[in-house]
């Protein structure tokens, strides 16, 4: 689960490289300047995985910043190994833009992250969009990790293609035709080149990820409880490694809430629904 965002930009190039008041941090941004608050976007797995076009999408009609986490990519610092640690990173990074308030999406370990940047600043955030993720640790009922979804987690880089699938995209083949074309998407943008994430950095998120388990439930339902934003929770009905009975339970304890799920899709939901999902965000930041 890996904060790593540089050459998110796309097609609209990056900004210059801000300095926070600690270490440097590369930004990259999208989208027409002034319309929204930006949101700084969290990461997941191992690699970057963001698809370009997914960006361009939420990009059309609002300012979006994605930017490497401490310690990783073109950011330095030493890379944290727990939720905190990268709620920390994201409200430092913030703040030294001299941004007030903002809308913030987390993906993944990323939507955790998120919530734990609402928990610890709340008046920073005006609205969250917690996609793909959990509320922070595992909700009563739900299965456990697979055995399969562990091995492919520890692999470097992610694993092979037909791992990525596995764990990004439902076994149909709607779903893997949609799977391959990110994967190719993706792939042609990593391919301009950047820094690799380094072993302490994937090592971090992976004890980040540990860390978690242990965390009692009526813990996370008391942070639940005490988020007051509005929340748009999304998930998908095949996820291998954060299932949605995780959204549906986090949303029985928030105080506004929407749910969405998606019923063909798995992990990689918000890239094979894009424009979809798009939708989704755009009216709940309009509500």
């Amino acid at each position: 689960m890996n904060p790593r965002h540089e050459h998110l930009a796309g097609r609209r190039g990056r900004r210059p490289l801000r300095r926070g008041p600690l270490r440097p941090v590369h930004l990259p941004a999208h989208g027409p300047a002034g319309r929204r608050p930006p949101r700084p976007a969290q990461p997941v797995p191992r690699n970057d995985w963001w698809d370009p076009e997914f960006l361009d999408h939420l990009a059309a009609d609002h300012d979006d910043i994605v930017f490497d986490n401490i310690g990783i990519g073109y950011t330095t610092g030493e890379p944290r190994d727990a939720v905190e640690g990268f709620a920390d990173g994201a409200i430092e990074f913030v703040e030294a833009l001299g941004l007030t308030q903002i809308d913030l999406l987390g993906w993944s370990l990323g939507g955790i992250v998120a919530q734990q940047v609402v928990l610890r600043r709340p008046a920073l955030v005006r609205k969250l969009i917690v996609a793909g993720s959990s509320p922070g640790a595992p909700v009563p009922g739900a299965p456990p990790m697979s055995d399969k979804v562990r091995e492919i987690m520890a692999k470097p880089g992610g694993g092979a293609p037909d791992d990525l699938l596995y764990l990004f995209f439902p076994e149909t083949d709607r779903a893997r035709a949609a799977g391959r074309e990110h994967l190719a998407k993706v792939s042609t943008r990593l391919a301009a080149g950047g820094p690799q994430i380094s072993d302490a950095a994937a090592k971090g998120q992976l004890v980040a990820v540990a860390k978690l388990q242990s965390i009692p439930f009526d813990q996370v339902r008391a942070n639940l409880e005490s988020i007051t934003q509005p929340v748009l929770y999304a998930n998908d009905a095949h996820d291998v490694m954060i299932p949605a009975l995780a959204s549906y339970v986090a949303t029985q304890h928030l105080e506004s809430a929407v749910l969405v799920l998606y019923s063909d899709a798995g992990h990689g939901f918000l890239f094979q629904h894009a424009e979809e999902f798009v939708t989704q965000v755009r009216n709940f930041l309009a509500a």
